[in-house]
Protein backbone atom coordinates (compact mmCIF):
# COMPACT_ATOMS: atom_id res chain seq x y z
CA UNK A 1 0.00 0.00 0.00
CA UNK A 2 1.07 3.50 -0.38
CA UNK A 3 2.10 6.11 2.15
CA UNK A 4 -1.05 8.00 1.24
CA UNK A 5 -3.27 4.96 1.31
CA UNK A 6 -1.56 4.22 4.84
CA UNK A 7 -2.19 7.28 6.22
CA UNK A 8 -5.87 7.11 4.89
CA UNK A 9 -6.23 3.95 6.56
CA UNK A 10 -4.74 5.24 9.62
CA UNK A 11 -7.35 8.57 9.69
CA UNK A 12 -10.16 6.11 9.02
CA UNK A 13 -9.45 3.99 11.89
CA UNK A 14 -8.58 6.82 14.06
CA UNK A 15 -11.89 8.14 14.11
CA UNK A 16 -13.95 4.57 13.88
CA UNK A 17 -14.55 5.06 18.11
CA UNK A 18 -15.83 8.79 17.26
CA UNK A 19 -18.31 7.15 14.71
CA UNK A 20 -19.30 4.12 16.88
CA UNK A 21 -20.72 6.61 19.23
CA UNK A 22 -23.09 7.48 16.14
CA UNK A 23 -26.21 6.24 14.66
CA UNK A 24 -26.81 6.46 10.67
CA UNK A 25 -29.18 9.19 11.30
CA UNK A 26 -26.45 11.25 13.52
CA UNK A 27 -23.40 10.22 11.27
CA UNK A 28 -25.51 11.85 8.13
CA UNK A 29 -26.93 14.46 9.97
CA UNK A 30 -23.22 15.67 10.70
CA UNK A 31 -22.80 14.91 7.13
CA UNK A 32 -24.80 17.55 6.01
CA UNK A 33 -24.26 20.26 9.10
CA UNK A 34 -23.76 23.74 7.84
CA UNK A 35 -22.72 26.62 9.75
CA UNK A 36 -24.86 29.18 11.53
CA UNK A 37 -25.03 32.53 9.44
CA UNK A 38 -24.00 34.70 12.51
CA UNK A 39 -20.77 33.25 12.66
CA UNK A 40 -20.24 33.16 8.96
CA UNK A 41 -20.63 36.69 8.55
CA UNK A 42 -18.51 36.92 12.02
CA UNK A 43 -15.25 34.88 10.07
CA UNK A 44 -15.75 36.84 6.44
CA UNK A 45 -14.97 39.88 8.36
CA UNK A 46 -12.73 38.56 10.80
CA UNK A 47 -10.58 37.40 7.50
CA UNK A 48 -11.34 40.63 5.95
CA UNK A 49 -9.30 42.37 8.42
CA UNK A 50 -6.53 39.45 8.30
CA UNK A 51 -6.49 40.00 4.47
CA UNK A 52 -5.63 43.84 5.41
CA UNK A 53 -3.35 43.19 8.23
CA UNK A 54 -5.90 44.86 10.94
CA UNK A 55 -6.91 41.92 13.29
CA UNK A 56 -5.74 42.82 16.96
CA UNK A 57 -4.41 40.06 19.23
CA UNK A 58 -7.92 39.14 20.42
CA UNK A 59 -9.25 39.15 16.90
CA UNK A 60 -6.05 36.73 15.44
CA UNK A 61 -6.80 34.27 18.41
CA UNK A 62 -10.40 33.90 17.78
CA UNK A 63 -9.54 33.82 14.00
CA UNK A 64 -7.44 30.66 14.75
CA UNK A 65 -10.23 29.02 17.10
CA UNK A 66 -12.47 29.07 13.98
CA UNK A 67 -10.09 28.22 11.75
CA UNK A 68 -9.18 25.27 13.97
CA UNK A 69 -12.54 24.06 14.91
CA UNK A 70 -13.81 24.43 11.04
CA UNK A 71 -10.50 22.24 9.93
CA UNK A 72 -12.13 19.31 12.59
CA UNK A 73 -15.45 19.61 11.70
CA UNK A 74 -14.37 19.58 7.68
CA UNK A 75 -12.53 16.63 8.77
CA UNK A 76 -15.46 15.23 10.49
CA UNK A 77 -17.65 15.81 7.75
CA UNK A 78 -15.67 14.25 5.09
CA UNK A 79 -15.31 10.94 6.87
CA UNK A 80 -19.19 11.14 7.90
CA UNK A 81 -19.59 11.36 4.24
CA UNK A 82 -16.99 8.24 3.25
CA UNK A 83 -18.36 6.36 6.22
CA UNK A 84 -22.33 7.08 4.72
CA UNK A 85 -20.51 5.92 0.96
CA UNK A 86 -19.82 2.94 2.09
CA UNK A 87 -16.52 3.31 1.69
CA UNK A 88 -14.07 0.51 3.03
CA UNK A 89 -10.97 0.91 4.96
Amino acid sequence: MSIMGDSHDAFHRGTAPIFALLTDDQTRRLAELRGDPELIVRLESLAAKANEGDLSEEERAEYEAYIEANNLLAALQAEARFRLSGGEF
